[in-house]
């Protein structure tokens, strides 16, 4: 039986760091707090991240990394007989991992990181290449079901950013409690099939 793998101190670093950047948000997080979170000190930290922003630009880097990595896996393992029933994978895939991703989808839904994108092309890099990889794989499941007659003939950019923001939005509403997200699944479903079917 494998013993499982300790934690490394930079990994224990971005967690606490992602945890606090989520909950805080940006400006109200301290390299402090994360020291006195993780027990490691400020000194290791600066030693794994040159700064506050780089450690901040680590966490937005591994969300990319693993959620974007994480949903093309999930496509990847399971066999959808249409590019429709692709874009319905998705859409639970999404929704499911906004609830189990929670506090990461809070990092990704506070609006001053968009604020700070703009004075930092990194940022904005990070933020742009998840959406855009987001958006994608809706995209690749529409062209599919375009080619395979399950989907009509649409803008397939165009198409995708539509049932993302959708989706989004949703996510969105349940991450600051509003309204949880789930809940509307089929009508979700229900409205990209009237978007999309022949």
């Amino acid at each position: 039986m494998a013993t499982p793998r300790t934690q490394t101190k930079k990994e224990a670093i971005l967690q606490a760091a992602s945890k606090f950047f989520s909950e805080r948000g940006y400006w109200d997080t301290s390299v402090n707090d994360i020291s006195k979170a993780t027990g490691v000190a400020e000194g290791t930290i600066f030693y794994h991240f040159q700064s506050k922003e780089d450690l901040f630009l680590a966490v937005l880097q591994k969300f990319k990394d693993d959620f974007v990595g994480r949903f093309k896996q999930h496509l990847k393992e399971n066999e959808f007989a249409t590019g429709m029933e692709m874009v319905e994978g998705a859409i639970s895939f999404y929704l499911y991992q906004s609830s189990v991703m929670e506090e990461r989808f809070l990092l990704l839904h506070r609006h001053h990181y968009y604020q700070i994108a703009p004075e930092n092309p990194k940022c904005w890099q990070y933020l742009e290449e998840i959406y855009s990889g987001l958006i994608s794989i809706f995209e690749q499941a529409i062209i599919r079901g375009m080619h395979d007659g399950s989907i009509r003939k649409v803008s397939p950019n165009k198409k995708a950013l539509l049932i993302f923001t959708l989706i989004d939005g949703l996510v969105r509403l349940d991450t600051y409690n509003l309204y949880q997200a789930t809940s509307l699944y089929e009508e979700v479903i229900e409205s990209c099939r009237c978007w999309l079917k022949p």
